[in-house]
């Protein structure tokens, strides 16, 4: 989200200063664009993923720092709520076994991780949401000690003007009327709740918005096949209700201004783009600065001299604009780069189904990328928004729209149409033939299944329940199992169900 703030409030010169700053930043992207003045393509890939911790009983453990403390390695940091970390696991080419190599790195630092965890009576969960948590555990004092937190948490009050209503109906389970969540919540932490995984993709400025406009038309597929999120405060709701519940947790606007139209600052867009500069000059038209903190770089100064400028104020104000394909400006040993960050996918359920979902993306997305005619030429941006929330409802039992097919079921659409494309585009990218046929092989089988962690969540919570328990013991029961079934890293669709 950028350098932490100083834990200041800030005035109304602060913040013309930083809106001011933003347009030099603007200056100085759209002159490094002109100027092709990125580092070379490496085609190298990222990825994060938010954990939740868990004591015994499988409740949240608000215990973050301690853990922290005790794993004592960088690439595991503080996220929003005390009950969550995350992992960034460090950059690797795409080409090659680099993906099995990601996949044993990944492994190695979550175990350890867990081991490091159990000493201080936690335990890790890789899950969308995690299905005990309460509303007890959206008190603010369970903000994480960082002060960009209670800065963020200010702010977004302070704009909104009252309480957050988090306003969800449900997808019935099955033999069970419909359930609907109508709650309110004084703090931001129900954005904690959301725990995910990004995938990032480095690439030239020339391929950002190919790459970009492919990503949004995955990213309906994406939810609908990984979803892994469908319980929250008690409640059935969807399948991955990560996406209603992250738009609603940081909605910076009063019910006046939804009325208007305004714009959420959790946002899927509103247009195919051109080029990266459109998304960042949106960020600036649209969205006032929730934290405006500048810093004494003259960007355009910084290219008099020949440096790559930092962007700060260009990057911080765009860490607060929560797209589900995020563009990225970074500087790595002095040289900038681009990145498309996706945000759509669940963390969970396990390591290899996490590997499975990235190699999916990046497979597909570079195959939309290279068509000759593209997709987006001939698919509505309204479809591909609408197709994030049908699969984010109903998971694999959406209907998505697809040129030249129409309305299709996710399952169909993967295994008819995507997974060849997949295949295809990891080729291209010189992915090795055992990485390809690893992880595609459990998109195939978990569609050919039918079974995501959602579905599979939703079946052992609806046995429970018939046999007597109520939801919130069969919710605890079936975490239980689930942890189980993690730890012990077979792909969801092999869980059983009875």
């Amino acid at each position: 989200m950028g350098n932490d703030p100083a834990g200041r409030s800030f005035s109304p010169e602060d913040r013309q200063r930083f809106r001011d700053k933003v347009q030099r930043c603007l200056d100085a992207l759209a002159r490094m664009l002109a100027e092709r003045s990125f580092s070379p393509e490496r085609e190298h890939i990222g990825l994060e993923i938010e954990l939740n911790l868990i004591d015994a009983q499988g409740v949240p453990a608000m215990a973050n720092a301690e853990v922290l403390r005790k794993i004592d390695d960088p690439s595991f940091q503080t996220e929003l709520g005390q009950h969550n970390i995350e992992i960034n696991v460090r950059p690797h080419p795409l080409r090659g076994d680099e993906a099995l190599l990601l996949e044993d790195e990944l492994r190695a630092s979550l175990d350890g991780a867990e081991v490091r965890a159990k000493t201080v009576g936690t335990g890790l969960v890789m899950i969308g949401i995690l299905p005990t948590l309460r509303g007890e555990h959206f008190d603010p004092h369970w903000l994480s000690e960082n002060d960009r937190y209670a800065v963020l948490n200010h702010e977004i009050f302070s704009s909104r003007g009252e309480e957050i209503l988090l306003n969800i109906e449900g997808v019935s389970l099955p033999g069970h009327e419909q359930e609907r969540l109508h709650s309110y919540a004084d703090s931001i932490l129900p954005e904690s709740a959301c725990t995910s995984v990004q995938l990032h993709l480095q690439v030239t400025p020339e391929d950002f918005a190919d790459h970009w406009n492919a990503a949004q038309c995955l990213a309906g597929v994406q939810v609908a096949t990984a979803a892994n999120s469908p319980f929250l405060l008690d409640r059935a709701l969807w399948h991955e209700t990560r996406v209603p519940l992250f738009q609603q947790a940081t909605d910076t606007r009063p019910q006046e201004l939804k009325n208007q139209g305004v714009r959420p600052r959790v946002w899927f867009g509103e247009r195919w783009v051109t080029s990266i500069f459109d998304l960042f000059e949106e960020n600036a038209r649209y969205f006032p600065a929730l934290m405006p903190e500048a810093d004494d770089e003259d960007p355009l100064e910084a290219l008099r001299a020949g440096r790559a400028p930092r962007l700060s104020e260009l990057r911080l104000h765009n860490g607060t604009v929560w797209r589900w394909n995020r563009p990225v400006y970074d500087v790595v040993d002095g040289q900038p780069h681009l990145r498309v960050e996706n945000r759509v996918l669940p963390a969970g359920p396990t390591v290899i189904d996490t590997m499975a979902n990235a190699a999916f993306f990046y497979g597909a997305q570079r195959a939309l990328a290279d068509q000759e005619r593209p997709l987006w030429s001939q698919m509505s941006f309204h479809a591909a928004e609408e197709n994030l929330y049908s699969g984010a409802r109903h998971g694999m039992d959406a209907q998505l729209y697809w040129p030249g097919q129409g309305w299709t079921p996710p399952h169909e659409l993967v295994l008819r149409t995507l997974l060849p494309m997949a295949h295809d585009g990891l080729a291209r990218c010189g992915v090795s033939d055992a990485a390809r046929e690893r992880y595609l092989s459990v998109i195939e089988q978990r569609c050919l299944t039918r079974q995501t962690g959602a579905s599979w969540q939703r079946s052992r919570v609806t046995a429970f329940e018939e046999r007597g328990a109520d939801r919130q013991s069969a919710l605890r029961a079936m975490l239980g199992e689930y942890v189980e079934l993690m730890h012990h890293g077979d792909p969801v669709h092999t869980w059983p169900t009875g």
